[in-house]
């Protein structure tokens, strides 16, 4: 599930906590690819426009967390060609209602005008949306491979460290904005029906003793 996917990246919650927190989330309405339907949530929008020339834009809206501390409401985080998006539209939707699904929440598909993302997968597009904008069009499927085969939390360590310097609509060619093209785009494209090699879990970050050490 989304939600416990992300208590298990940023650190312990009790049982009780779990509980009430997993039962929150598949409880709550969602609208589109499972953003809240509650006012004032942080989300991502995804600006299709009705012309099929025109440029696709992802937004990161921080909803009360915006306009406050120096915070801006909103952020641009890409602007796609259509041509780009297209390619990496289903890989995405797929990714994201399988994981929807699994959650209990009402999968869904992009369409013309404002699409709302949860925040995590929204950060999860971005990553494939940072590789593939400037991608030779041979190398896109390489790339939705790649991102397909991350774990979600590998994703939103990447978008953590992208956005952090790199995260404007014109940024495409700065630090790891363009490493993601470069560590996403080498290679091949994994042949059909070929299984993922299964790695362990990782342990929680905040078990490690480096981070004990550090406090």
């Amino acid at each position: 599930m989304i939600l416990s996917q992300k208590h298990k990246v940023y650190g312990k919650v009790s049982k009780k906590e779990k509980t009430v927190a997993s039962s929150d989330f598949t409880d709550r309405n969602t609208i589109d690819f499972g953003a809240p339907d509650g006012f004032g949530a942080h989300l991502f929008r995804v600006l299709i426009p009705a012309a099929r020339s025109g440029s696709v834009v992802i937004v990161e809206d921080y909803g009360y967390r915006g306009e406050e501390g120096g915070v801006p409401r909103e952020e641009e985080r890409a602007i796609l060609k259509r041509q780009v998006w297209s390619a990496i539209a289903g890989p995405a939707r797929s990714e994201f209602n399988s994981r929807l699904k699994a959650a209990k929440l009402r999968v869904s598909r992009w369409h013309t005008g404002t699409n709302l993302v949860d925040r995590l997968l929204g950060k999860e597009l971005c990553v494939l949306a940072w590789a593939a904008e400037t991608a030779p069009p041979e190398k896109v499927p390489v790339i939705c491979s790649k991102w397909a085969a991350l774990r979600p939390e590998e994703r939103w360590w990447l978008f953590a460290m992208t956005v952090a310097e790199a995260g404007l609509p014109e940024d495409t060619q700065r630090g790891w904005r363009r490493a993601l093209f470069f560590a996403l785009s080498d290679g091949e494209k994994p042949a059909a029906g070929r299984k993922r090699r299964v790695r362990p879990r990782q342990d929680d970050l905040f078990d490690s003793p480096l981070f004990k050490a550090s406090k």
